[in-house]
C-alpha cells in the first residue's frame, strides 16, 4: 500500500526544484497526492476500514496546508503544479 522507492524516487525526479531537492513542497504535493490516490483506490474495494479513512482525511489536509503555503509563496508554481496533478482548486 505504501509508495515504492521507485515510484518515491521517480516523482522526486519529476517535481524537483534542484538536483539533491527532496523536501520542496512541490515534491511533498506529488507524492501525497500519489498516496492519496492509493488509499482512495482501497476504500472503493474496502468500504468499512475506519482507520484508513482517517488516514486519508489526515493526508488530505497536509497536502490542502501545503497547497495553500505554496499559493502564498509562488502563486505560479501552485497553478503548474494544480495543473499537472490533476487537483481541482478554489
Amino acid at each position: 500500500m505504501a509508495l515504492t522507492k521507485e515510484e518515491k524516487h521517480s516523482l522526486i525526479g519529476e517535481f524537483h526544484r534542484h538536483e539533491s531537492d527532496t523536501g520542496s513542497p512541490e515534491v511533498q504535493i506529488a507524492i501525497l497526492t500519489r498516496r492519496i490516490h492509493q488509499l482512495t483506490d482501497h476504500l472503493r474495494v474496502h468500504k468499512h476500514d475506519e482507520s484508513s479513512r482517517r488516514g486519508l482525511l489526515k493526508l488530505v489536509g497536509r497536502r490542502r496546508r501545503l497547497l495553500s503555503y505554496l499559493k502564498r509563496k509562488d502563486a505560479a508554481a501552485y497553478l503548474a503544479l494544480t495543473e499537472k496533478l490533476g487537483i481541482r482548486r478554489k
